[in-house]
């Protein structure tokens, strides 16, 4: 029998500090006094039951714009929409794609209004996954920091005013240059190339802000697809594929295909990772090596040359991935984040040499378009005065781009006559801009995407314009003297794809995904390197030296164009479990050596420019090197967004032609201090066990019956399962069990479960200062675990003390489980006993049900629970202005648009929690019984589990003996199955699946 690791939740937890002791019990801090802090003043609680009072918008607010959908003006509900039932929610396919992330999707409205988003199953590319990003786009429909009209110099000005003046500038004459990231919309790009046509000189730019220019140039101007699902053995030189990487949502899906294991199936793709951040990918890794920047290129240099027939130099662990690679053939894959085109080149030639099945450059991905050498070039041209006008479209180069500083002092400046902003808002950029024509929120609009060859997708507006916008298409059309409105030039492009059949263009619209091709192809950025000359460019490149900063993107924010987006900046990193803004992350050997303590203030210099950012320590990271995530520091994103973090894209630097994220810089401790919200440390389960498993596929392929440690209590009749010694009379459900199963072998730790519950479910966001109090409100939390190197012969041998204190010095590079933990609903429910007011009770179908009016705050089950999933409403976050910068969705009509209304609100003084969407449960059960019969599996999903694009979670009826659930069940029952925390009995109806790595003896290599 293997011996689990035993497992660390944070630094904080581990040093024990005084910070981590004084927060421990905050969230149970005392409840009173019982007046809450509005502004400067107090004020007595509002009644707590009040829902109706807030819901009340409903039919105000709503009507006016959701009634539309379809038609071209309102209509009372005397005389409803036909396909608008009240209480029924509707389903309509789109695409959500913001220049980087694309995710084909079904929005739920409810009334007309938008209130959810679901994976789009029908989509070949991302499979009915959904990324964190895409679920929480919902929001930013009703984002009040949106422009909300046309402007002149930032004056609200009619729409027909601007249209002229624009006009009558753009026939003036003069260079014309159209700013915008990666466009995938065929028809789109028709539109900008007619309007260059009525234009002379008029130039289109595409940058992107996590770029793939180096990748491009490496491949002749083609951006490859990848299938992960065809290769045996991946090796990845600093590509996040599965956070941020090119498709995350595709990859993800293909990733875990081969991730998957069982009795039946008892074989796993291994995957090397060589990194210099812990990223969301590395975490995955069955073998991870930390690489400093610097080094990257010599990795792909001794990779290369140990695949092309030398022998392999390097690490051990480099030396065993080049074997497996070379056995592997075909099956074998390598893939580079670099921006570098000479190591992108190289990575390339591996990828030949191999004849990788898993690499097609046949059926190319469009979501990068991005030339760094352009757009470098361009703004140098606005700088010298060259271009007399720029519009940008969705593009923000002032806050995005290294070059942005000098960017807005040339657009302060005048250096361009005519500056025009299409963008949602007067961000950055539009802010500097003299006309704004501001865009529909891609929920308004029509508009078409080819994310890969051959594979097109559609998006339909869901609703009519909530404000006085015009979608950009049709600003650049009107501005090109062509009266068509997108909607029909967008048919006519169909044409070619439809054949005119009307028919056929229902279809797509219906299932928002077709076949064909109608994007020309990518231009060749030139030829592309050979490896012999992407040699000879890593060895002669400047060489960084001192400390070596890092640029990655994180899961949640990304490039910041999310920014004023709460759900996103409250989700924690999946890493380092941080909300709120950006920080310093060091390897421990750094902070000890300097002194630093985590939330010490770092001064970062480089490229004669400074950033001011806390530092967090961060086990994994590579020595000498520090990592820093972009997408912060905006400064008029909206109230939520703004002055979170800072930007530090202005360290990065120009290199080969391409943006490189590494440098060398500088840092200095500032004496300031500045705390980290972090959601991680605040339980600890240090030496509790079982609560995570994890094993290796040798033991698996051995016996899998040894691969999970159960617990046995010691009876008369021998040991036993903690469930057949009980004190308690065990329910007996005779209709329905629902119930989940997680395989931590598919979590990836993603986090878009975490947004999906939270979107479906009205959970509040609370803001910095509460997440730091240990008061965040999010029902399912991903718990990250490093595994300590500590075994049981530790504790037999070394004795108990001298073992904790080893478990306090925390690997350099540790492993790394992820673990996503909500409610138990537990059989035996130490909740459920404690309530003095039973607003807490079991259902006849296995739920932990919640009763809101019933409760009186005590929180007894919060102090109970020994899984910490219950969360209490310290305020009013709907109507307590303390939270209105950070909650305001809540607090306007607007903004609670995006409330579901089959799900309370909650109110200050109770307690919340998973239900597993029992509001979902109750509607397949009643669709069922409409049709006299009962729910047949996959009919009801909770939201977790149907946002997770791995598929990591199944939720079914286990009183079904053919559910999927049952089967697995069934299947794993001894083998990976097992309950968190098992031996106190409390019979969780949430079964988790041992981890399995494919590491053998390369771990310890």
């Amino acid at each position: 029998m293997q011996e689990s690791p035993k497992y660390w939740k944070g630094i904080e937890e581990l040093e024990n500090s005084p910070e981590f002791m004084k927060n421990a019990l905050t969230e149970f801090a005392d409840f009173l006094p019982v007046k809450e802090t509005y502004g400067s003043s107090d004020a007595t609680v509002a009644p707590r039951r009040d829902f109706l009072k807030l819901m009340g918008f409903g039919l105000a607010a709503a009507t006016l714009a959701s009634c539309e959908t379809p038609i071209k003006k309102a209509i009372p509900y005397l005389n409803k929409p036909e396909e608008v039932d009240p209480g029924i929610a509707n389903f309509y396919a789109s695409t959500y794609f913001t220049g980087q992330d694309y995710n084909s999707v079904l929005v739920k409205t409810r009334e007309g209004r938008p209130i959810k988003l679901e994976g789009n199953p029908e989509s070949p590319i991302t499979r009915g996954g959904l990324s964190a990003r895409a679920q929480a786009s919902v929001l930013s429909l009703y984002d009040g920091a949106r422009l909300q009209h046309f402007a002149i110099k930032g004056a609200k000005k009619d729409k027909d005013q601007v249209d002229q003046e624009i006009r009558t500038a753009l026939a003036a004459g003069g260079r014309v240059a159209i700013v915008s990231p990666t466009i995938i919309s065929p028809s789109t790009k028709k539109v900008i190339a007619e309007f260059a046509s009525r234009y002379a000189g008029t130039e289109h730019v595409m940058y992107d802000v996590n770029s793939a220019s180096g990748l491009l140039r490496a491949n002749g101007g083609v951006l490859p697809s990848y299938d992960f699902s065809k290769a045996d053995i991946i090796v990845s030189l600093g590509a996040d594929f599965l956070g941020t990487w090119i498709s995350p949502v595709e990859f993800a899906r293909q990733y875990v295909t081969n991730r998957k294991v069982s009795s039946d199936k008892r074989s796993m793709s291994r995957h090397y990772q060589f990194e210099s951040a812990l990223t969301l990918t590395g975490s995955n890794a069955d073998v991870r090596v930390p690489v400093k920047p610097s080094e990257m290129g010599a990795t792909a240099i001794a990779l290369y040359n140990g695949i092309a027939g030398g022998a392999a130099a390097g690490s051990p662990q480099l030396k065993k991935a080049v074997a497996d690679l070379k056995a592997a053939g075909s099956r074998g894959l390598v893939v580079s984040g670099s921006n570098d085109p000479a190591v992108q080149a190289l990575v390339t030639a591996i990828n030949q040499s191999l004849g990788s099945a898993a690499v097609d450059v046949s059926t190319p991905s469009m979501v990068r378009q991005g030339d760094d050498a352009r757009m470098d070039r361009l703004v140098k041209d606005i700088i010298g005065g060259q271009i007399a006008t720029v519009i940008f479209y969705h593009a923000n180069p002032v806050f995005d781009h290294p070059m942005g500083a000098q960017l807005a002092e040339a657009l302060k400046g005048g250096k361009v006559k005519t500056t025009i902003s299409l963008n949602d808002r007067l961000d950055e950029t539009g802010s500097l801009c003299t006309y704004a024509a501001p865009d529909h929120h891609w929920m308004e609009s029509w508009n078409d995407y080819e994310p890969k060859r051959g594979y097109l997708s559609l998006a339909q507006p869901v609703i009519s314009p909530l404000f006085a916008t015009r979608q950009a298409q049709d600003s650049l059309l009107t501005w090109a003297g062509n009266p068509t409105s997108y909607y029909n030039y967008l048919r006519t492009q169909w044409q070619a794809i439809t054949g005119g059949d009307a028919k056929a263009w229902d279809k797509a619209v219906h299932d928002g995904v077709a076949m064909g091709s109608a994007l020309a192809a990518t231009p060749a950025q030139g030829a592309a390197m050979g490896a012999a000359e992407a040699i000879s460019a890593i060895n002669s490149a400047p060489k960084l030296t001192g400390t070596e900063l890092f640029i990655y993107e994180k899961v949640g924010v990304g490039n910041g164009s999310e920014g004023n987006n709460p759900w996103l900046q409250e989700l924690p990193d999946p890493v380092s479990k941080a909300t709120w803004g950006n920080y310093v992350a060091v390897p421990r050997k750094m902070a000890e050596e300097k002194g630093w303590a985590q939330g010490d203030v770092l001064k970062v210099t480089a490229n004669g420019k400074s950033i001011e950012l806390p530092v967090l320590i961060q086990p994994g990271q590579a020595a000498g090197s520090v990592s820093i995530a972009l997408g912060y520091g905006r400064t008029k994103a909206g109230k939520v967004g703004d002055k979170v973090g800072e930007n530090v894209l202005p360290l990065a630097v120009m290199r080969n032609g391409a943006v490189q994220y590494s440098n060398s810089v500088t840092l200095e401790k500032t004496g300031a201090t500045s705390p980290i919200a972090q959601t991680q440390t605040h339980h600890t389960i240090m030496d509790r066990k079982p609560v995570v498993q994890e094993s290796t596929l040798a033991q698996y392929i051995k016996n899998p019956k040894e691969v999970t440690e159960y617990e046995l209590l010691t009876t008369p009749e021998g040991n036993v399962k903690p469930n057949k010694v009980s004190l308690w009379q065990d329910y007996e459900y005779k209709n329905h069990h629902w119930g989940m199963a997680i395989d931590l072998n598919s979590c990836i730790g993603c986090g878009s479960c975490v947004v999906g519950c939270q979107a479906e479910n009205n959970v509040a966001v609370v803001g910095k200062q509460e997440v730091i109090n240990r008061r965040e409100m999010h029902w399912m939390r991903i718990d990250r675990y490093y595994s300590s190197d500590a075994s049981k012969e530790d504790f037999e041998t070394k004795g108990k003390l001298a073992t904790y204190a080893a478990m306090e010095d925390p690997s350099e590079n540790p492993s790394v489980i992820f673990q996503p933990m909500m409610c138990q609903h537990c059989n035996h429910a130490p909740c459920e006993t404690v309530c003095p007011v039973l607003a807490t009770t079991h259902s006849s179908e296995g739920l932990n049900q919640m009763t809101y009016n019933r409760c009186v705050g005590t929180r007894y089950c919060a102090n109970n629970c020994p899984y910490k999933v219950r969360r209490f409403n310290w305020f009013s976050y709907y109507s307590n202005e303390k939270f209105e910068a950070v909650n305001g969705h809540m607090f306007t009509d607007l903004g609670r648009m995006v409330l579901n209304p089959d799900v309370t609100v909650r109110a200050r003084g109770v307690m919340e929690k998973c239900s597993l969407c029992v509001q979902r449960i109750q509607l397949g059960k009643l669709e069922a019984k409409k049709e006299k019969r009962r729910p047949k599996d996959g009919e009801i999903v909770s939201a977790c589990a149907q946002s997770c694009p791995t598929q990591a979670i199944v939720f079914g009826d286990m009183r079904d003996p053919e559910s999927r659930l049952s089967k697995l069940l069934r299947r794993e029952d001894g083998e990976r199955a097992f309950h968190v925390l098992d031996a106190i009995n409390v019979q969780p109806n949430m079964t988790y699946l041992t981890k399995i790595r494919n590491t053998e003896e390369v771990r310890n290599a």
